[in-house]
């Protein structure tokens, strides 16, 4: 009887081992599998954004008309109106900074918006007549943003650089480059915050830059596709630059070094932007004009964004 239960008790055991391993294989086998999240038709032709906030809330330019911003709460999968931008204002972009703070793109009036947490109090942080349109952004850790600024019909663009003072004052600079650039698009920073990666929508490329103040130094063309378009990017914490490649209905992920490591197949051909949020930092969000909703997938690394706030368990 006693080798029996010992028997008995090695199969149960090795039964427990075999699905863990399985319930591995599937949690791996579950990265890069992207799914619809919220229903098609909540926002417009114009969704853009995404960005996730601390507790875990995910908000989304264009939720049921222009110069609005939707909702899902953590876990959810359906939005909700969260903010009316001031008249003729639209959002573009949305980001936070390590302390918490939501900042809008209005690419319409030329503003960059901060939002408070209700959503109701709109306060403008920066204004410039020079604006073409305020595209997207990025913070880094001492929240200095990077703007990037296309002018569509001429075919360039520029970046700005916007931050306080020493007096406390927000002052937003042109950016100068050795080259001149096409229509900036999507943007963001390496993980140390030295590198600048900005997209250029006419001719497919994304180029780094070093950062020197208001100067974008040592130009590199870090990536070129053959085709299609690109929009939003996004950098892990380990370098890795994830672009939205619109019309192509995929993200491709890019090493550090630019090589593609692999291309996200999505639930519909046009991707806007994206943000990483989730518990771990590892749930991609992206938003899908075609449809107008949100999906998702699992990745391997959390998002640089996330870490500004102290990188989730489990990097």
């Amino acid at each position: 009887m006693v080798a029996m239960s010992n028997r008995v008790t090695l199969l149960l055991c090795a039964l427990a081992v075999a699905g863990v391993t399985a319930s591995t294989a599937l949690a791996e086998e579950a990265r890069f599998q992207s799914r619809q999240l919220t229903p098609a038709g909540e926002y417009t032709f114009g969704i853009e954004g995404p960005a996730v906030d601390q507790q875990g809330n995910l908000y989304v330019a264009n939720f049921g008309k222009p110069g609005t911003i939707g909702k899902v709460a953590a876990g959810a999968s359906q939005s909700e109106l969260f903010a009316i931008l001031p008249e003729g204002s639209v959002a573009n972009a949305i980001r936070f900074d390590r302390d918490g703070r939501m900042f809008v793109a209005d690419y319409k009036k030329h503003n960059i918006f901060l939002v408070g947490p209700d959503g109701k109090d709109i306060a403008t942080y920066f204004h410039s007549d020079d604006f073409n349109q305020p595209n997207d952004m990025t913070i880094a850790s001492d929240g200095t943003i990077y703007a990037s600024d296309p002018h569509w019909k001429q075919h360039d663009g520029q970046i700005w650089r916007i931050r306080k003072s020493a007096a406390g004052e927000v002052v937003g600079e042109k950016m100068t480059a050795d080259r001149q650039m096409s229509t900036t698009n999507g943007i963001d920073l390496s993980p140390d915050g030295k590198t600048l990666y900005v997209g250029e929508s006419d001719t497919r490329e994304i180029w780094s830059y070093r950062i020197d103040g208001t100067r974008l130094l040592a130009p590199r063309l870090f990536k070129r596709f053959d085709d299609f378009d690109i929009d939003g990017l996004r950098t892990d914490v380990e370098g890795n630059l994830l672009v939205a490649r619109i019309l192509k209905g995929t993200v491709a992920v890019l090493s550090p070094q630019g090589k593609l490591k692999r291309e996200v197949q999505l639930s519909a051909r046009q991707p806007t932007n994206l943000a990483f949020g989730g518990a771990d930092g590892k749930t991609v969000f992206v938003t899908q004009r075609q449809g107008g909703f949100v999906e998702s997938f699992r990745t391997d690394h959390p998002g640089r964004e996330a870490c500004l706030r102290g990188c989730p368990v489990g990097k």
